[in-house]
């Protein structure tokens, strides 16, 4: 069963929903997987060696939404940094 149509931007939904799942930004998902997409070009399919966003700690999380500048990260809970970290 695919996976949803993200529009013409997106040349490899299937890929874009991986990425994303694992923790990838919106940009960076649909690069790599319009890269994976285009046969002149060769990604790794493993992409970057950082985890998922779920398995780093919450202090980690914090560390990394200063230093991108996220507002109201101090009253964030692990689940909230995770979501503000992947929307931004």
């Amino acid at each position: 069963m695919p996976g949803k149509d993200h529009g013409p931007q997106i040349k490899n939904d299937d890929a874009y929903d991986e990425l994303r799942d694992k923790g990838m930004s919106k940009e960076k998902a649909a690069r790599i997987a319009n890269a994976q997409a285009n046969q002149s070009q060769n990604p790794s399919k493993k992409g970057g060696k950082a985890d998922a966003y779920e398995e780093w700690t919450r202090d980690e999380l914090y560390e990394r939404a200063q230093e991108i500048g996220i507002e109201g990260r101090s009253d964030m809970s692990k689940d909230d940094l995770i979501t503000a970290l992947r929307n931004h």
